[in-house]
């Protein structure tokens, strides 16, 4: 008996010990993307399988899922019927110097199972992989599919491996394929050319839609009461993407123009779907329903927010709410009631149209191109300067209230519009049927200026009159000599800054956009100065 088992303990090691020989009889390597923000490293995942103690280690600075990725991919691989090895496994994910974190299970398993499997070397150094596996081997969706996918195409690969889940979304890039998968077995099908690839058709059709779909509002600009120059600030702001301070008492309508200045914001080039989209990717706020954000993003952040949630950070640095309003509107109610410092983190990505995240482990750079529109009470109580309503606070009360907005702040906001309680004859008005302009009118009016725009800036990369840098302002926001004349008092008048000079000539050509005027004139400026003057919120904190 005991012969036996020596003799069956032999056989035993002999088969283990022709098994591993065929495991290390071919080096495999697969290739992914782990993403930094927005950023890009590309990933050669390697696997060694050697003799001595039965071990799984994955090496190459893994974040903590994707050291827990090693259960997974084992599970997956024995409930899809393939062997996994029992010797000394070793995966290394280089560059080492970076840590990865990211999707990974799916490259991870196909390079163990590309040692006992005949993988296409083609296909494997032609194409990028990415995927979570569940541990039947099934694969989950994961998040920033949209920039691996244009990451991937940059770097040249051929296609993209990717969960059916995603595969709407990675297909939304043009000049590469993509595979969708939907478990382990048919990946290596696919590798070892036993089933064809499955590749996403894609659907012209889809894009198309996609930009011509318009956000559901609530508010039109028609049921707001009042306020008619006030909406007629909110057309400029729009047309070409200026910030907003709105100031009033309690029921003036200021969150309601807020809401209805959603309703009037231009639809997006497939290139804005696109930037704003692999923002929300990356945050894993995509789905296979909604591959793209088609409509202009509009955030509405309460002041009890974190910092983190705003400006954007956490223990992924993921992105805020200031990058996820990118192209869109970040509408900041009670501004006056979150908290002072938070509100000065806003002044550099206004000003840049980045905002920066630095961690101990990570450093990254997400846009913040945003149309910043603010509401907020003249002071504590909200009633000062009503007519009918006396403020209850003391001046002292009023005058700390107001430094909670800084100078330089006030500084970047193109039109400060001061909104008065509605009044009874203007209800009894509406009542009577004097309708004003409706959203879908003014949002024609902000398309036209806004392929004046187009023409303009055909050849730079920008596409409002808010993104212009100085070298375009002197080409496109020259002034008569009248004009210049009163621009320059105005500046010694107010003592308005530099930066507020150059703010003003954006308005101004603006307003002469909408007016289909070539030339900016006296009557321009003075409309564009009216808009920072129109707030006592200047002097008290300029």
């Amino acid at each position: 008996m005991r012969s036996f088992f020596r003799l069956y303990s032999r056989k035993s090691r002999y088969n283990h010990f022709s098994q591993l020989r065929k495991y290390l009889a071919m080096f495999s390597r697969i290739y992914s993307v782990a993403m930094r923000g927005l950023s890009g490293v590309q990933l050669d995942i390697e696997a060694d399988i050697a003799r001595g103690l039965p071990a799984f280690s994955i090496v190459g600075l893994p974040d903590l899922a994707t050291q827990e990725s090693r259960e997974r991919v084992r599970s997956a691989i024995k409930n899809s019927g393939y062997e996994f090895p029992i010797a000394r496994i070793t995966v290394n994910l280089a560059p080492a110097d970076v840590r990865k974190k990211g999707a990974f299970d799916l490259p991870i398993a196909l390079a163990l199972l590309a040692r006992q499997r005949d993988f296409s070397q083609k296909l494997l150094d032609t194409s990028l992989f990415l995927g979570e596996l569940a541990l039947d081997g099934t694969l989950r969706s994961v998040a920033s599919v949209l920039p691996s996918a244009i990451f991937a195409r940059e770097q040249g690969f051929a296609r993209i491996f990717v969960p059916a889940g995603n595969a709407r979304e990675a297909a939304m890039i043009p000049d590469i394929d993509v595979v969708w998968v939907e478990t382990l077995s048919q990946a290596v099908g696919m590798l070892s050319e036993d089933i064809p690839l499955r590749i996403v058709e894609k659907d012209t059709d889809i894009i198309t839609s996609l930009a011509s779909r318009t956000q559901e509002r609530t508010v039109d600009f028609s049921s707001v009461i009042g306020h008619e120059s006030a909406k007629r600030a909110l057309l400029i702001a729009a047309a070409w993407g200026h910030n907003i301070l709105m100031s009033g008492p309690p029921g003036s309508g200021k969150t309601m123009l807020a809401s209805a200045f959603a309703g009037i914001q231009p639809p997006m080039r497939f290139e804005e779907m696109l930037d704003v989209s692999r923002i929300y990717s990356v945050a894993g706020l995509l789905c296979d329903t909604s591959p793209l954000i088609a409509s202009r993003p509009f955030r509405r952040v309460h002041h009890t927010a974190s910092a983190v949630s705003i400006v954007g950070g956490g223990r992924e640095s993921g992105p805020g709410e200031i990058s996820l309003a990118h192209r869109g509107v970040l509408f900041l109610d009670e501004l006056l009631e979150f908290d002072t410092r938070l509100l000065e983190t806003l002044r550099q990505p206004l000003e840049d149209s980045e905002i920066t995240i630095t961690r101990a482990n990570a450093s990254c750079t997400y846009p913040a191109r945003f149309q910043l529109v603010a509401a907020m009470n003249p002071c504590p109580c909200g009633y000062l300067g009503d007519p009918e309503i006396p403020c209850r606070d003391s001046p002292r009360e009023v005058e700390r209230y107001r430094r909670r907005l800084s100078g330089p702040l006030l500084d970047r906001m193109d039109i400060v519009l001061h909104l008065p309680r509605v009044k009874t004859d203007e209800i009894r008005d509406a009542r009577e049927g004097a309708k004003s302009s409706s959203s879908e009118e003014l949002r024609n009016r902000v398309e036209q200026a806004r392929e004046i725009q187009a023409k303009r800036f055909e050849n730079a990369w920008i596409f409002t009159n808010s993104e212009m840098k100085n070298t375009h302002i002197e080409i496109h926001c020259q002034l008569q000599s009248d004009s210049a004349d009163f621009l320059d008092r105005a500046m010694r008048r107010f003592s308005l800054s530099t930066r507020a000079y150059f703010r003003l000539l954006r308005v101004a050509r603006t307003i002469a956009d909408i007016e289909a005027c070539e030339t900016i004139t006296l009557a321009h400026i003075s409309e564009a100065l009216s808009y920072r003057q129109s707030s006592d919120m200047e002097h008290e904190s300029g």
